[in-house]
């Protein structure tokens, strides 16, 4: 053999090497990730064209809207659960908020009496001031009670905790100038956080030591397994966002984010994570659907000639709101959508505790969120445990959608909240990016040297 023939025998060895172990670096993590979903008549292959190709770049252009851009939130809401709490001294946890001048006068609860709905509100309101002045005796007490009732009844058909908007803690905060991504947020205190929610609030479920804290879903009925498989996607959504914006270099003239595969690997790889990795990325595309469902089911409610997507931007928000209307109609197109009758289907009795049940536990969550020291990771985690919630709230009220009225003069038997809508669409633009971002992983990974 020649010594060109021996180099030329030895470059294709390297080769072949290189390929078998980048080729291994991508099936470990995306071994699973391929047909029918568990519990789903759809597949993760139709899901990656719908939402790649149709849902990704319309919901993008309507997220850098001002409607859905500025969300109000309440930073400071002290921890419900333990009080060794501190806050986060890293540079990049820090959420800068807007400025008066920064958010559009529409949004604003001073301006919100010019928008047509709100100023048909305002009719109502002096109505009933009117029809009610006779009732002017009442106590301080019995009026306070009389609002107790009002927000009871609003909070009774939601799955999340909202923040009081009116509150003057809560600021407004432009998403697009205060991305998620790794802030550098991790060890004992982000590990409390998801180890109160699986541990504690995962219906009790027996957790299988050194596996992650994955739920043991063997033998358990169709609803835990969902719930669990909700948080277990959105655990492997925010971990996904944390992988594909990770701080690579930072010099005096800028900061370079971008996809750290290392991270992704630590997160996802069969081998490093007990064979726990590719179930998570599964379980992100579970929660694709459900979402996906809310917003084929939300529809009616938006289809109404009196909703508005109020900035005081006439134009734009007529603009804004028929793309919004073409991506519902997208979304409820989809072939394959995840079917929710079959939860809470069995005994009456039964299916209504294991709602309650459902529904406080997933309440319970959203309250974690405060006790996240992380101001950065608290906006985003707040953000998309509500838009989940504002999910889930849409599929179990069908009766209530359908009945809507569609007269602008009457008032709706359903409603959502801006911060609903905002947190709804958010949340799902946050799973539609995760899915996305798989592609780009997928592709990393295979062309990855080891």
């Amino acid at each position: 053999m020649t010594m060109k023939s021996f180099i030329l025998l030895a470059l294709s060895l390297t080769s072949v090497h290189t390929t078998t172990a980048a080729g291994s670096a991508a099936h470990r993590c995306f071994c699973q990730v391929t047909g029918t979903l568990d519990d789903c008549a759809c597949d993760v292959e139709t899901i990656d064209r719908f939402n790649n190709k149709e849902i990704f770049p319309k919901l993008q252009k309507l997220l850098s809207s001002d409607y859905f851009r500025f969300y109000k939130v309440n930073l400071n809401n002290p921890c419900p659960f333990w009080t060794d709490h501190s806050q986060c001294g890293l540079k990049y946890c820090a959420v800068k908020p807007c400025t008066p001048g920064e958010v559009p006068e529409g949004l604003k609860s001073s301006s919100y009496k010019y928008s047509e709905a709100a100023s048909q509100d305002l009719e109502e309101c002096e109505k009933a001031e009117k029809l009610g002045a006779v009732n002017g005796s009442l106590s301080d007490e019995t009026r306070q009670a009389l609002q107790e009732w009002k927000k009871h009844d609003d909070e009774s058909d939601r799955f999340c905790m909202l923040d009081d908007v009116d509150s003057p803690e809560s600021q407004y905060v432009d998403l697009l100038l205060n991305p998620e991504r790794f802030t550098g947020y991790k060890g004992p205190e982000a590990w409390r956080i998801w180890n109160s929610i699986y541990e504690e609030n995962c219906f009790n479920l027996f957790l299988i030591k050194g596996q992650g804290f994955y739920c043991w879903l063997e033998g358990l009925c169709v609803e835990k397994r969902a719930f669990f498989r909700l948080i277990s996607g959105l655990h492997a959504s925010i971990n996904i966002h944390l992988s594909a914006r990770y701080l690579l270099d930072e010099n005096w003239f800028e900061m370079k984010w971008s996809h750290n595969v290392s991270e992704f690997q630590l997160r996802f790889d069969k081998e490093l994570t007990e064979g726990e990795g590719p179930k998570r990325l599964r379980n992100l595309y579970f929660l694709y659907l459900i979402e996906l469902r809310a917003l084929a089911k939300i529809l009616p409610y938006f289809e109404r000639p009196a909703f508005h997507l109020y900035t005081g931007q006439p134009t734009e928000d007529n603009e804004k709101k028929k793309l919004l209307l073409e991506l519902l109609h997208m979304a409820k197109l989809f072939p394959l959508h995840f079917d929710e009758t079959a939860l809470f289907a069995g005994n009456k009795k039964e299916a209504m505790k294991l709602k309650e049940d459902f529904k406080l536990t997933f309440k319970n969550i959203s309250r974690i969120m405060d006790c996240v020291e992380c101001f950065k990771c608290r906006l985003w985690g707040k953000l998309q445990t509500q838009g989940l919630g504002t999910a889930l709230k849409i599929l179990f009220s069908e009766r209530q959608i359908e009945a809507m009225p569609n007269a602008s003069n009457t008032n709706p038997s359903f409603q959502l909240s801006r911060q609903e809508i905002v947190s709804l669409f958010n949340a799902f633009g946050r799973i539609s990016t995760s899915v996305r971002e798989l592609d780009n992983f997928r592709s990393l990974l295979s062309n990855l040297k080891q």
